[in-house]
């Protein structure tokens, strides 16, 4: 059984653009969700013992049946989220690609290699090899609810854990089908698990003994609230949470293509992005001219449901008044809309707005907005823009453009931040042989990449106890 549904109790899954319901789902509470780590538990041992080898077959069949079915999955994403289909048809292939990378790597990452001994221990030989913990638990979000998973999940897979996803209560119904299309080319046992539920599901889950390792993508305070279930328990963590993330434009820039990556990054997905751009320092002889082109740009963008629509509506219906509030609290303190405004607010959609003369103090500034709003800010210099930017408590990414490679390195090493892209918007998150994850209130810990293959499962360190031949 890939699927729990032990549960009298459900809950619908909405369209956000149109209200209408896409699915009921259980409600599973922390009976159901044990009894789902108990099929894990008893998974992970013939999962394990499979070896890399077969796991990576196994991992690649379950790729190819996603992709077989990248417009089923496209479309249920489009349905729950409200995102136009063609977004969701690239974040499902984003995700098949993670997919694919953890599968073919994980044996190279894993693998057992020798270890110099060092002086004192010359006689003895060392080996380093990693093992896996057993049971991973994924509580996993709605913005992006297949790639942002997936950056766990298959990692988790790959070096030879079982499963226990927490799909948001806004998108069941994308873990229903990974799971069944796990199961699916998995039979023999329940790898992949989704349980479906509110707040208290994921609590089970993260408060759970037999959970030996959480992967949360979330708030940062609803992270904090699962740390804390975690430490009843010593459960590791991995915590990607929210942002405040600033892109830089030094002089020299392209500007048309500044404009459009500033502008991609924050209204994309309606702004509902993590890593997207939410406030943008302009260093003073480039102002004018980058806003003049991304004011233009902005105006021709349309939030809908329909296919031509730039991007789609709130997703989660209480964020609307949070933008609404950082909207009013930038203008009550002299900021100025230059594109959009109070009016933009069209619920359940969100016109593009631009604000400038922002001060630092605002919310719009501070706190993280998740909707297509940015504010535009005029610098002085490159050094200035990097201070501005990392004048935040949050350190997830960052995007730098600028006609100078080195200047742009430089100011790189300066932003606090987990991943930055230079001349481009998050161009790490298609790489998956980069590690992904913030500092400060962004999180900690990493997913992608080797680091996600080498932190899900426990490492251990064995050195020979008989000496060298």
């Amino acid at each position: 059984m890939s699927v729990a549904t032990e549960s009298t109790e459900t809950f619908e899954s909405l369209n956000p653009a149109t209200g209408e319901v896409v699915a009921e789902h259980p409600v599973l509470g922390a009976e159901a969700v044990a009894a789902a780590i108990g099929r894990a538990r008893e998974a992970a041992g013939w999962w394990r013992a499979l070896g890399r080898r077969e796991r990576r077959l196994r991992l690649l069949n379950a790729k190819g049946a996603l992709a077989r079915n990248l417009n089923r999955m496209a479309e249920l994403i489009h349905q729950e989220t409200g995102k136009p289909v063609q977004d969701a048809q690239l974040e499902t292939i984003m995700a098949i690609t993670h997919l694919d990378w953890a599968a073919r790597n994980a044996d190279k990452v894993l693998g057992p290699r020798g270890v110099f001994p060092g002086l004192m221990a010359i006689n003895q030989k060392c080996v380093l090899e990693y093992q896996p913990l057993g049971v991973v638990g994924v509580i996993g979000p709605w913005n992006y609810p297949i790639f942002t998973p997936m950056g766990s999940i298959a990692y988790a897979l790959a070096a030879g854990n079982t499963v226990v996803f927490k799909p948001s209560e806004f998108t069941p119904g994308v873990g229903v089908f990974l799971a069944e299309l796990f199961a699916g080319v998995i039979p023999e046992h329940p790898v992949l698990q989704t349980v479906t539920g509110l707040g208290p599901t994921g609590a089970a889950l993260a408060s759970s003994p037999g959970v030996d390792k959480i992967a949360f993508t979330g708030s940062t305070r609803t992270a904090k609230r699962v740390m804390a279930a975690c430490a009843e328990n010593l459960t590791p963590i991995v915590a990607e949470c929210g942002g405040k993330d600033a892109c830089i434009v030094d002089s020299g820039a392209d500007l048309d293509a500044a404009a459009d990556a500033a502008l991609w990054g924050a209204m994309s997905n309606a702004g509902q992005t993590c890593i997207g751009v939410e406030r943008i320092y302009v260093v003073d002889d480039a102002y004018d001219a980058f806003l003049g082109k991304l004011t233009a740009k902005a105006g021709d963008l349309r939030p809908g449901f329909d296919r031509e629509a730039a991007y789609g509506p709130i997703t989660m219906p209480s964020q609307l008044d949070i933008i609404e509030r950082h909207i009013k609290d930038a203008l009550d303190k002299g900021g100025k809309a230059v594109v959009g405004g109070p009016d933009s607010v069209r619920k359940p959609y969100v016109e593009p707005v631009v604000l400038t003369d922002v001060p630092d103090d605002s919310s719009a500034v501070r706190e993280e907005t998740f909707g297509p709003t940015i504010t535009v800010h005029r610098v002085k210099s490159l050094d200035e823009a990097v201070e501005k930017a990392n004048q935040s408590s949050y350190g997830l990414a960052g995007s730098i453009f600028s006609g100078s490679r080195s200047r742009a390195m430089e100011a790189a090493r300066r932003m606090r931040s987990g991943m930055t892209s230079i001349n481009a918007f998050a161009a790490f998150a298609q790489v998956a042989a980069l590690p992904f994850g913030g500092v400060g209130e962004s999180g900690f810990g990493r997913i992608h990449g080797p680091t996600a293959c080498a932190s899900s499962p426990a490492r251990r360190r064995s050195p020979a106890s008989a000496s060298r031949p």
